[in-house]
């Protein structure tokens, strides 16, 4: 785990300083990151287990300890004050990391009684260079056909991802819902669920979600951001200019584990989507720099799949295609209007080239340009 979690590092780094807090879905290996930088066993402390949570709300943590994991903390209503407690108390001898389910995350929303004693990281399932550093085409393949969640992925099978895919649904709609918020129609929910991979790679539609449901538009909205506040999918928003007629108020929805996607032009197009959540998340949490990734579509339909911005800026767009025929129209027509640096059109296939400043590359050669902007900076 140490040689490959790109976030290991930063983390090790800054837990000298402050609380360390892991966020990410369900089952994408956030204990047993955090368990790596243990010692021992006795380090480590579960909210769910009786004599560790005696101990944790009592405060009977041995400094001597150096280090300790807190997991699942956050399922305590009152976790947030217990934490600056427990911080506050033993900060210049006791270092912290806490991991568990998306809530860790609102703190960075709202009023945070732990402003300036915690750093958030973002655990994403396994992207390309964890996996091997020299970007190779059989390990996308691996990725592609299994998921980057390491239980399904390391199987190596695809009987038994399949299996686990339907056994975590099954906890997200049933145990991690049920702990957020009350949601009175967990049923729909399922159906909810179930329906969100047929919509990855189109605008999304509320509209026609409510009609599949039968529940208000306003119901569809709260439980895609339920469902976005415990990482099992996230949307992104059109990228606005005044040089182009650009939509305002549709967005693409995607998934934490894009091997629920069947199709495979929009498995592919999660798959990067994943990729590039990775890479504006690894600046925010390293860097601290505000990255955004956005798409591109216009009142006239046309679109490109999508457009990072660092600091209100664009910096590079990027399309997806299975094969490498030819450049997108739609690309050659915002790169002609929009001041974005450089377009990217990445494929499944062998060919690259250059056609003025998009630069048509295989998916691993676009990626392992990426992994070389993924450093600390001054």
């Amino acid at each position: 785990m140490k040689n490959t979690r790109s976030i290991f590092p930063y983390i090790e780094e800054d837990l000298e300083e402050r609380m360390i807090f892991i966020g990410g879905p369900r089952q994408v290996g956030k204990t047993t990151l955090a368990k790596s930088f243990l010692d021992s066993e006795k380090q480590y402390f579960n909210w769910d287990d009786l004599n560790d949570r005696n101990h944790i709300k009592s405060h009977r943590i041995d400094p001597g300890l150096r280090i300790v994991v807190l997991d699942e903390i956050h399922k305590y209503a009152r976790w947030r004050m217990l934490l600056k407690g427990l911080y506050d108390k033993y900060k210049s001898d006791l270092s912290i990391l806490v991991t568990g389910s998306a809530r860790l995350d609102t703190l960075r929303k709202g009023g945070d009684s732990l402003f300036g004693r915690y750093r958030y990281f973002r655990l994403h399932p396994f992207v390309l260079h964890e996996l091997n550093p020299d970007c190779p085409r059989d390990t996308t393949e691996v990725l592609l056909r299994l998921g980057g969640f390491p239980e399904p992925l390391f199987s190596g099978s695809e009987r038994k991802s399949r299996l686990w895919k339907r056994e975590r649904i099954h906890r997200v709609v049933y145990q991690d819902l049920r702990d957020l918020e009350l949601i009175k129609d967990l049923s729909k929910m399922e159906i909810l669920v179930d329906l969100l991979p047929s919509k990855v790679g189109s605008v999304l539609s509320i509209n026609s979600i409510k009609e599949d449901l039968e529940v208000s538009p306003n119901t569809v909205s709260h439980w895609l951001d339920v469902l976005e506040t415990i990482y099992h999918s996230f949307r992104i928003l059109p990228f606005g200019s005044s040089r182009i007629r650009g939509v305002k108020k549709s967005n693409k929805l995607y998934l934490w584990n894009w091997a629920e996607v069947e199709e495979k032009g929009a498995r592919f197009e999660n798959f990067v989507a994943s990729h590039l959540l990775y890479y504006c998340h690894f600046h925010e949490d390293v860097n601290g720099h505000s990255m955004e990734l956005r798409f591109i579509r216009d009142t006239d339909l046309r679109e490109t799949d999508f457009v990072v911005l660092k600091n209100g800026k664009p910096i590079f767009a990027v399309e997806c295609k299975t094969g490498d025929r030819q450049v997108s129209k739609h690309l050659k027509y915002f790169r002609d209007r929009l001041p974005i640096p450089n377009f990217y059109q990445v494929h499944l296939s062998e060919s690259e080239w250059k056609d003025g400043n998009i630069h048509v590359l295989k998916w691993e050669s676009f990626w392992k340009q990426r992994v070389g902007e993924l450093k600390v900076e001054e």
